[in-house]
């Protein structure tokens, strides 16, 4: 028996045996799912925030202050996040993914991104002098998370529309700094859509060659932190 065989018989056994799917309460961890055919569904906000241009970051600065910048964003990123009740599951490079389940989801999702603005123009930019860009992008679907690997090194993999949209949208223009889908426009409370400040946009967007064009809305508000 060799790679091959072991690699094969493991992708037969993934094809063909049950998945089992349990609605979950709570954003799941690790220790939760099985590597077996296991995962848990949930309805919920992804957010991700992202360093824009990171390239030149790395370029314009020595390497100990450019790392000082990411960590002091994502650190940024990451208490706001948690104080907003949203859930971090992943750090990638520059960038952070969370998660937000429960009432008012899209709410806490987007303040969570205008709370961060606020950081990055007032801290970043005005007190330090630096020309910091970021972006963040959120929507929401139904997620199945299954966690993935082998036995001793895995992790959480999440499947559904709104982790591939949120990343997608963390990757568009830095002219914004906050990209939405109109489903989570929609849901979210009117107070951040207030009517004597046109401060969203909308437009038409196709997130891949071959996707449905949907409606996203951007906006460069931002909202101080208490």
């Amino acid at each position: 028996m060799g790679l091959y065989s072991d690699l094969s018989g493991q992708v037969d056994a993934f094809f063909a045996e049950k998945w089992e799917t349990e609605d979950a309460r709570c954003v799941p961890e690790p220790k939760s799912l099985r590597l077996s055919n296991h995962a848990k569904k949930l309805d919920a906000v992804v957010l991700y925030a992202d360093l824009a241009d990171s390239t030149r970051l790395v370029d314009a600065y020595p390497p100990e202050y450019a790392t000082r910048i990411y960590k002091a964003y994502l650190h940024c990123a990451a208490q706001i996040i948690k104080n907003n009740a949203g859930t971090i599951t992943a750090y990638d490079g520059d960038r952070v993914m969370a998660v937000y389940i429960g009432e008012n989801k899209e709410t806490k999702a987007v303040r969570t991104a205008m709370k961060l603005n606020f950081m990055v123009v007032e801290v970043f930019n005005k007190k330090y002098k630096l020309k910091l860009r970021h972006v963040v992008g959120i929507d929401k679907s139904d997620l199945f998370a299954s966690r993935i690997g082998v036995r001793g090194d895995n992790d959480v993999v999440w499947i559904g529309r709104a982790a591939n949209y949120a990343a997608k949208l963390s990757s568009c223009s830095d002219a914004y700094s906050c990209y939405i889908t109109g489903a989570v426009y929609v849901a979210m409370d009117d107070m951040l859509k207030p009517s004597e400040k046109n401060i969203w946009t909308d437009e038409i967007w196709t997130p891949y060659s071959d996707a449905t064009p949907i409606v996203r809305y951007h906006t460069n508000a931002l909202m101080k932190l208490s």
